[in-house]
Formats: structure tokens, C-alpha cells, sequence
């Protein structure tokens, strides 16, 4: 009999994957219309399920039994067909508490704001009883007796030390949307998000660049679909395995991102990269001019900066959409937060930091024509450069070299993933 997910819309869904790795069984996504669950969950044709938005809660009356969290959570997101008896079990308690203490931060004694009311925020809020929160505010767009408004909590709670995000607000494709302003609470020091696609949600970019500590939920996926694993088998998955998973998979979802100075050779290591990782290449500038159909030389001369700038936000939001590339960046990328933003939400931000005196001028280039030009915007930029990346390669040697060393760093920074807290306004992780 069949094990799978059912949900609505599971395009995007990791699951799978997760499963047929850990769990060595067939896996299926099966998306289910809301006119089709209660045929499916009738007919029982299946040996255990898990199951995801919009059905956590509508599967309970199918059930013929639900275990002790389940029962307190009022949510299920898995199911284990126990000849023909439905038991009905939540695994992303499991996930969240996985997710929340395998990032270091601290709930007990905090006052924590919870955004979103469905399924995963009754996991989540069990989980944080558990831990000791302080007091814990339920927060949604549409207000009720058991919620605040986002105005509410701006105005009454502006002393919150954490925020965990359970909405879809943030996730692909809508990775524009922010579900909280976080500048209303100067005292936030953690924000954790259960959204594992994009990478990083704009709310933890947001949080990481006040220098909070973060979450994000591919560690949560993770750790549920163990739990999940466990109850289908009987057998358990070491958090060794858990961890492994998650990097692996945040490994092939994430870009590969060069940032640095022009003439410090992002395009050639972006090719080596390529060659290395047999991932596609993209180069910005190579976009912009085949977008154009001009030299940027010309086109800065003919239109100016502004204009540049422009198409290159537009060009980087395209781009920032796909995942598993490696990305070489015009040097003027990190002007604009928002193009820092977009590129860390996507993957990881390597600053190739080559030495002024080794760094190549380039005539067909406005801005870094002469080594005058360089010297005056290596010392607008390199600050920029620092505070946005996640991790600075010295670019001293050969392209070979940086190549290799960057391709190093990929492959074992994430080896015990757990999500790095840069501090956006200056600090680099060595």
C-alpha cells in the first residue's frame, strides 16, 4: 500500500526527496482537491500518509484515533493506517523543538509572538509551552477572542524577544512578502520561520541584518519527516542523519553567490564554479548586455548609472527566482539592500576579496577605468562588500586557487547544518 503527502498543492513539496532518502521506501506527493479527500480518506488505500495545508485539521473526524500530542495540539500531519484503524499523530512538534534548539535559541522566559493560526501554530505553540515561554501572543491579519491584530501587537508588545513565523507570508514565489515590520521591536534578539523555500525568508534576512539570531525551516522539515519516518517504520533516524539531510538539501536548493570588486575575476571563478559543480552559470552582466544589446559602457554613457542600476534589480529579481545556480554579480550589486536581500534569501554570499594593487582596471568599464577609479570605489565599497557576504575568500592567488577554495567552503560549511547568524552590519565569519 502507498505512503505519501497529500495537500492541495505540493509543486514544491521536499518531501519526497526526505523520505526515500531516510525512510528506503517509495514516497508519493498526491495532491487532493478538497472535493476528493473524503473519498481518499474513506476508502483507506494507503498504508500511512502525512498531510499538509489545507487538510491538518480537516482529516480529525476520519480518524479513529489520535495520540496524546495530537489530541492537545488539534492538528495532525500524519496518519499510519493500522489495519484499516486511522491513527491519526503530529511530527512537526517534533520538527519545531528540533529546529528551535538545534539553532541555540532561547524560549524560556521570553515573550514570544507567534504569526499564524493554522496547523503548524498549534505545533509550534505546544512547543514553545514546553520550552517555557514567558507568555505567547497569536498574531493574524484577520483578528479573533484568541488573536492580535499585527497594530496590537505593534502597539501593546513591542517588547517581544521572539518571533516565530508560521504563515505562508514569505514563501516561493511570493518570496517578496514580509508578514512583520521587526523594526517595532527593539528588544528582539531570535526569529525562527517554519518557510523552508525560499532558503532564507525575507523575515530572517531581515532579522540576521539587526543581528537576531535565526531559524529557518528546513531543519523543521527535516526533523518532522523523521519523526514521520518512525512512526511508519518503527525506526528512528539519529539527528546526525537529520542534520546531514538538511544540508544536503539546502546544498542543491541554494545559488552559489560571487560578490566583489570589479576586476577581481568573478566571472572566470563563476566558470571554474560551473565546471566544478556542473550547475548552470549565470553572469549578471552578461544578462544585462544581451538584455540591452549594447556595451555597458555605452549604455552608461547613453542613459547613466540610475538606469543601469534599474534593469539590474530587475534582472536580479529574475534570476533570484531559480535556485541551484552558480551567480556571478556586477560590482555594484551590494549598493542596493534590496539586491543583498534577494541574493541571501537565494543561497549562500561569497565576497572574493582581492588586494587593490592585484585588482584589474577595465577601459570598457565606467567606473573602473583607471586605477584611480578603483581605489576611490574600493574604499565606497568594501564595506558593503563585507557586511553582506556569508563568508570572504581571499582572492590573492590563482583563479584555480579561489575556485577550489570556494568550492570547499560549499561543500563543508554545510555539513552540520545549522543557519549562520551573520551580523549584516559588518561582522564575517572567518
Amino acid at each position: 500500500m502507498r505512503r505519501g503527502l497529500i495537500g492541495e498543492h505540493l509543486g514544491h513539496s521536499y518531501s519526497q526527496r526526505i523520505h526515500e532518502a531516510l525512510g528506503g521506501y517509495a514516497y508519493e506527493l498526491i495532491e487532493v482537491s478538497p472535493q476528493q479527500l473524503d473519498a481518499l480518506m474513506k476508502a483507506k488505500e494507503f498504508a500511512a500518509l502525512n498531510v499538509t495545508i489545507p487538510y491538518k485539521q480537516t482529516v480529525i473526524p476520519y480518524l479513529d484515533e489520535l495520540d496524546e500530542r495530537a489530541q492537545r495540539i488539534g492538528a495532525v500531519n500524519t496518519i499510519v493506517n493500522d489495519h484499516g484503524r486511522l491513527i491519526g499523530k503530529n511530527t512537526d512538534y517534533y520538527g519545531c523543538r528540533f529546529m528551535l534548539e538545534q539553532a541555540g535559541i532561547e524560549i524560556r522566559d521570553k515573550k514570544v509572538i507567534l504569526l499564524g493560526n493554522g496547523g503548524a501554530a498549534q505545533a509550534v505553540y505546544a512547543v514553545l509551552e514546553d520550552l517555557g515561554a514567558l507568555s505567547i501572543l497569536k498574531v493574524k491579519r484577520n483578528p479573533s477572542a484568541q488573536t492580535l491584530t499585527y497594530e496590537e501587537a505593534y502597539r501593546q508588545h513591542s517588547d517581544a524577544q521572539v518571533i516565530v513565523n508560521t504563515s505562508p507570508v514569505g514563501m516561493f514565489p511570493d518570496q517578496e512578502g514580509n508578514p512583520i515590520e521587526l523594526n517595532h521591536f527593539p528588544q528582539l534578539e531570535s526569529v525562527a520561520d517554519v518557510i523552508y523555500n525560499p532558503h532564507r525568508t525575507r523575515l530572517i534576512v531581515e532579522a540576521q541584518k539587526r543581528g537576531c539570531k535565526t531559524a529557518t525551516g528546513l531543519s523543521m522539515l527535516t526533523a518532522q519527516a523523521a519523526e514521520a519516518i518512525r512512526a511508519f517504520t518503527g525506526k528512528a533516524v539519529s539527528s546526525e542523519a537529520i542534520l546531514k539531510m538538511t544540508a544536503d538539501l539546502a546544498r542543491e536548493k541554494m545559488n552559489l553567490v560571487l560578490i566583489g570588486m570589479p576586476g577581481c575575476g568573478k566571472s572566470t571563478i563563476a566558470r571554474k564554479l560551473a565546471e566544478l559543480s556542473g550547475r548552470p552559470l549565470v553572469d549578471i552582466d552578461q544578462r544585462f548586455v544581451e538584455r540591452i544589446g549594447m556595451p555597458i559602457r555605452a549604455f552608461f554613457d547613453q542613459e547613466g548609472e540610475s538606469a543601469f542600476r534599474q534593469i539590474e534589480v530587475e534582472i536580479l529579481a529574475e534570476v533570484t527566482l531559480q535556485s541551484g545556480q552558480i551567480i556571478a554579480t556586477g560590482g555594484g550589486i551590494v549598493k542596493d539592500w534590496e539586491n543583498v536581500r534577494r541574493l541571501r534569501q537565494s543561497g549562500k554570499v561569497y565576497f572574493l576579496n582581492r588586494s587593490l594593487d592585484q585588482l584589474e582596471t577595465d577601459p570598457s568599464r565606467p567606473l573602473s577605468s583607471s586605477r584611480e577609479a578603483l581605489r576611490q570605489l574600493y574604499d565606497q565599497r568594501i564595506e558593503l562588500y563585507r557586511s553582506a557576504c556569508d563568508q570572504q575568500i581571499d582572492n590573492n592567488g590563482s583563479i584555480e586557487q579561489t575556485a577550489q577554495e570556494c568550492w570547499h567552503r560549499w561543500l563543508s560549511e554545510n555539513d552540520g547544518f545549522i543557519d549562520e547568524n551573520t551580523n549584516l552590519t559588518g561582522g564575517i565569519k572567518k
